[in-house]
């Protein structure tokens, strides 16, 4: 079987990156491999492929010397078995390994320092204890070094919560390649939480059964998904998890891929034990690597198709995710309805939906991205954020909330960053910026109710970093070459659904490393080194990298290979109701097509009809007769 030049690395691709680089002597004891990516062909050479085409396969694999903390970024021809390129990593550090986790909690609870702090707190046994090793941005006081911030709770039993017993006033930091921890900063007086969070418990309502007895619209043909007049390409790699390629409607190319590229997680809280917290979820903690093994009737519910995920260990040696994707259909209400009031026929057409998602588990924190393909070519992603809210110690404070006794959970953002490379019809394309204005009062609005829209054409990359604006319903409107029957543009539109960017100062670390959350909207020239919006190594980056490095280069727009950038997702200001675990908080957009079809294209699909032979005309209950008086209007009914 060949393979698509756009599928997901098999087990046996990533085997071989691994054995081609020790061949040519890249690898070690002491080497472990942070992120193992595909590297998809350039655009044109996607388009030309036909089944059949031999397409070189290529891979990305970080290496990692965890003797020396010497890091390279190399590209492996897996076709010709070669080492293509290898890179020093000079700025930044690679991803966090899974390892790094359980060695830095072993040196912290081996630290007498650590081991003092916890017994003036009363704490003897540390069987018990969890330390939780988190990125630890960037302030200049660790330059050069791999570093992890930990910080201690506590469990009352093996399967007990440990975010609900945060030990504050203590924090660790360890260095990962000397493999000691430099320093423990201990501020008792804190009480640690007693209270339980516990969060299994409840009675189930009765089921919902959902079944489909003549089987699934969908087909799937390896990673090619056709559905009603959709047609896209599936993919997985372990930074962002699921991809999707070469989405087409109708016939039609709307999307060459779409991805959540990055996404940052900074906490407001000034502390000396939270201010530096500012979770790059993709790039530092890699969220296809955390994928989940979703479940029938927990994480999908239907007649489900699930996709493995293959993804590299910290070893460089493949693992399997089983069920990482679940694809299904879902009703989703009444997609159109109308009733003629002269005929009284009922005409409803319900909405059906494909659904592609996935879950990742971060810390505390879980994120399930669903994106929804509708039948009348509306495309929409949803992040669902859920899990445990991330505590401290104490009374609430103008920064973070108390949320059960003793207990605290900090203000903070889930900023996701969406990228769309567009290819609507053609590869080309420009985005103009749309708002509703009211006209002002004059000779063009004699009567003062007229209002209109004004578009701006988003011309170069600085003029294009933008933000949302609801007061005017701003959307972006993404336009192909190829022109509609009426001699327009075909045409999608970027609905947001706008929040706060990013609320830290400018000066700030996470503002440099996180320049990309200070805009909705972000739109830069197709460059296929041009991969993460906040370059390909945010942990410990100074900052500077990704989209405030490439748009200084201030690029022309109009009519050219383009990449969305669109920034989302909740500000969140924790409620009693977020704990023991918080109910999902949805955030997302739609792009749907504006121009693009030439009239409702849902209208092939199936519609339920309730059509009278003949509907009665009846009068009033005081005037049986219809027109018997004036007064009273006639009125239809159905049969």
């Amino acid at each position: 079987m060949t393979t698509h030049p756009l599928d997901p690395l098999s087990a046996a691709e990533i085997s071989r990156v691994k054995a081609v680089l020790a061949a040519a002597g890249r690898v070690g004891p002491a080497t472990r491999f942070p992120c193992v990516l595909p590297v998809e062909p350039p655009r044109d050479r996607v388009r030309r492929y036909q089944p059949g085409d031999a397409v070189p396969r290529r891979a990305r694999a970080v290496l990692l010397d965890t003797a020396t903390g010497a890091a390279t970024d190399t590209v492996v021809d897996l076709t010709a078995g070669r080492v293509e390129s290898a890179t020093a990593i000079t700025a930044g550090q690679p991803p966090i390994l899974f390892e790094e986790y359980d060695r830095s909690a072993a040196l912290v609870k081996a630290d007498p320092r650590w081991q003092a702090a916890m017994r003036g707190r009363g704490v003897t046994d540390f069987d018990l204890v969890f330390v939780a090793p988190l990125s630890p941005g960037n302030f200049g006081e660790h330059d050069g070094r791999r570093v992890l911030n930990a910080l201690t709770f506590l469990r009352d039993h093996e399967d007990d919560s440990p975010w609900a017993h945060p030990v504050d006033g203590l924090l660790a930091v360890v260095d990962l390649i000397a493999n000691e921890v430099l320093s423990v900063r201990d501020e008792p007086g804190i009480p640690t939480p007693a209270a339980p969070g516990d969060y299994r418990s409840g009675d189930d309502l009765k089921p919902i059964s959902i079944t489909q007895p003549e089987g699934v619209s969908f087909e799937v043909d390896g990673w090619l998904v056709t559905w009603g007049d959709w047609s896209l390409r599936i993919g997985f790699n372990a930074r962002e998890g699921l991809t999707l390629h070469r989405m087409a409607f109708q016939g039609d190319s709307v999307l060459h891929r779409a991805s959540v590229a990055e996404m940052v997680v900074p906490y407001g809280e000034p502390s000396p034990w939270r201010h530096w917290i500012s979770y790059f979820d993709a790039g530092e903690y890699l969220l296809g690597k955390n994928a989940n093994s979703l479940k029938l009737g927990c994480d999908c519910l239907g007649v489900i198709h699930y996709f493995d995920a293959v993804v590299a260990d910290d070893n460089g040696d493949p693992t399997t995710i089983p069920n990482a994707i679940c694809m299904h259909e879902e009703d989703h209400g009444v997609l159109w309805k109308h009733t003629n009031i002269l005929t009284g026929a009922v005409d409803v057409q319900r909405s059906r939906r494909l659904v592609v998602s996935f879950f990742s588990t971060i810390g505390n924190y879980d994120y399930g991205f669903y994106w929804y393909f509708y039948q009348d070519g509306t495309v929409e992603l949803e992040a669902k954020a859920t899990g445990v809210v991330f505590c401290g110690a104490g009374t609430e404070s103008p920064y973070a909330s108390q949320i059960a006794p003793g207990l605290t959970a900090p203000v903070h953002q889930h900023l996701f960053c969406a990228r769309l490379d567009p290819e609507v019809v053609t590869p080309e394309a420009t985005v103009t910026e749309v708002d509703l204005v009211p006209v002002p009062p004059g000779p063009d609005n004699p009567w003062g109710n007229a209002f209109t829209t004004a578009s701006t054409v988003l011309a170069t990359e600085s003029h294009a970093a933008r933000l949302a604006d609801p007061a005017q319903g701003r959307t972006w409107l993404i336009e192909g070459t190829a022109l509609n029957r009426l001699g327009k543009p075909r045409a999608y539109q970027l609905h947001p659904s706008p929040g706060p960017t990013l609320l830290a100062q400018p000066g700030s670390s996470v503002a440099g490393r996180a320049a990309f959350a200070t805009r909705h909207l972000w739109v830069t020239r197709h460059a296929e080194d041009e991969r993460y919006p906040a370059g390909d190594f945010p942990n410990q980056h100074p900052g500077g990298a990704g989209l405030p490095e490439w748009t200084v280069k201030d690029r022309d727009l109009q009519g050219r290979e383009l990449v969305l950038w669109h920034v989302f997702g909740p500000t969140h200001v924790p409620r009693p109701e977020d704990w023991p675990v918080m109910p999902v908080d949805r955030s997302g957009f739609h792009l749907r097509p504006a121009g693009f079809a030439d009239t409702n294209p849902s209208l092939k699909f199936g519609i339920s009809t309730d059509r009278p032979a003949a509907p009665p005309r009846v009068g009033c209950a005081d005037h049986p007769e219809p027109g018997a008086n004036p007064g009273c209007a006639d009125r239809t009914v159905d049969a």
